[in-house]
């Protein structure tokens, strides 16, 4: 006998008025709460306990996808390392720089890392120097390879490395690749297929294919880092695809910067990514093979700077901060996404007011249109305070460099924006080395475009200048 249809439960049936409202009652009250609990920055919270009172079930799903860092707690457990207890050496009286041994107190409170001397650094424009010498590097290898990257495509430029991977693997070489969950495709990555189908040990970072167990949306691990026999090093903003064969005239032409790194500072750039392979598998990689015995490979002394949503919060923005504030001639900043927090506008503007000769490059035209437009009602304050911005032509340039009186050389894969700064797992490296700087110097000066200006910035359409101004609202999330 059937069961009769009116015992079905449909789910046409309406929930009741009084339910709902308290169910939005309560959405909006948790939020609110957490938000209280958990949010240092008045602006968003301010705007999420907003978001939740007026649309609380629709506001209360987007807090949970993008407004919870459900990451800090394991981050702490995992990523954790002893703080040191010493005290960081100072330069001797005279020495170049000896001007930021403020800035050299600073990151190592922060970072507690100290400043390696002899390292040898050599700068690696676009990919098509790049990928061959990192293709090089790992047919080379004979202990232990690291890779970690945010986008890494199995096309022209990706499937070179991976053939070198699987090869490296297959004679006796311990490899361990770390991709992005989504930079390298949430749904299909077929690199990290083929390394799996070649029993490469890899991983992509807060990754899972169902759904309801992706909480991770918007922390993404940004971190562009090679290293072999945990002796030689390649690092900076590089992801690793086509676009960047700028000379092959891809269809849309990326030029950036990869650093190849020796030296004692090794071993802190392998530091960073056992925490990140270990943070994602639960493995601990120790031991010769990775972290060898390291000798002096040439002048410049570094440090590792590291920056997530976790115990690194902030990190990389703290020593920008302290750079800028240290700075007594000249500061050099060459960024795709030029969309800093206030606190690092009042900082640059500043600089600039008492007399520091302040110059930002950032391209005429980004990747990303959304950006272009919140960039262009950004500046106003920093032209007001003196500050000198150019723009460089296409093609679009992702290269990301800072440099301070010369001799203070900041590089990485962190952008100058909230994402980058707040969100993003990032490395950057800080380097005093005079060669080094003049080097970028000069690459920034040869890329500079003509200057934007208050007055083409005030020539635009009251409709363009709108838009602009409610696309800034977006800083946070873009």
């Amino acid at each position: 006998m059937p069961w009769p249809l009116h015992w079905l439960p449909t789910l046409a049936t309406p929930i009741p008025d009084d339910l709902l409202d308290l169910l939005r009652l309560a959405l909006a009250v948790a939020v609110t709460v957490h938000v209280l609990r958990t949010k240092r920055d008045v602006a968003a919270a301010t705007g999420w306990i907003g978001l939740a009172w007026l649309a609380p079930l629709s506001g209360g799903l987007l807090y949970a996808l993008f407004g919870i860092n459900r990451v800090r707690r394991r981050a702490h457990s995992l990523r954790g390392r002893p703080a040191d207890t010493d005290t960081p050496a100072t330069a001797p009286a005279g020495a170049p720089g000896n001007h930021l041994a403020a800035l050299d107190r600073a990151a190592w409170r922060i970072t507690r890392r100290p400043r390696h001397p002899g390292n040898d650094v050599a700068i690696l424009e676009n990919g098509d120097a790049a990928y061959p010498a990192m293709h090089a590097a790992i047919e080379c290898a004979t202990e232990s390879i690291a890779l970690s990257t945010y986008i890494f495509a199995n096309d022209i430029a990706g499937r070179p490395l991976l053939d070198a991977l699987t090869a490296a693997h297959r004679r006796g070489v311990a490899v361990r690749v770390l991709v992005d969950g989504i930079g390298s495709g949430y749904f299909w990555s077929s690199a990290v297929r083929s390394l799996r189908h070649a029993g490469v040990p890899v991983a992509q970072f807060l990754h899972s294919p169902l759904p309801w167990r992706m909480p991770f949306l918007n922390l993404r691990t940004h971190t562009k880092l090679l290293v072999l026999d945990g002796k030689l090093a390649f690092t900076g903003g590089m992801n690793i695809s086509r676009h960047n064969l700028v000379a092959t005239h891809p269809p849309y032409p990326v030029r950036d910067l990869q650093f190849r790194l020796q030296g004692p500072v090794v071993a802190q750039l392998m530091e960073a990514f056992a925490d990140d392979w270990e943070f994602v598998t639960d493995e601990e990689l120790t031991g010769p093979a990775w972290f060898p015995s390291l000798a002096p490979a040439g002048d410049a002394v570094a440090r590792v700077v590291t920056s997530g949503p976790d115990q690194d919060l902030e990190h990389i923005e703290f020593v920008m901060l302290q750079a800028i504030s240290c700075a007594q001639e000249k500061i050099e900043i060459m960024t795709p996404y030029f969309l800093p927090a206030d606190r690092l506008i009042t900082a640059l503007a500043l600089a600039a007011m008492r007399g520091i000769d302040v110059n930002v490059l950032m391209p005429a035209r980004g990747n990303h249109r959304v950006v272009d437009w919140a960039a262009r009602a950004n500046p106003g304050p920093l032209l007001t305070a003196g500050v000198t911005i150019w723009q460089n032509h296409p093609p679009f340039d992702h290269s990301k460099i800072m440099v301070v009186d010369g001799i203070w050389c900041f590089i990485g894969s962190a952008n100058w924006d909230a994402r980058s700064l707040r969100l993003n797992f990032e490395l950057n490296v800080e380097i005093l080395s005079a060669d080094l700087a003049s080097s970028l110097s000069a690459l920034m000066t040869a890329r500079r475009g003509p200057q934007l200006t208050q007055s083409i910035l005030d020539a635009r359409a009251a409709p363009a200048k709108l838009r602009d101004a409610g696309a800034r609202l977006l800083l946070p999330y873009l």
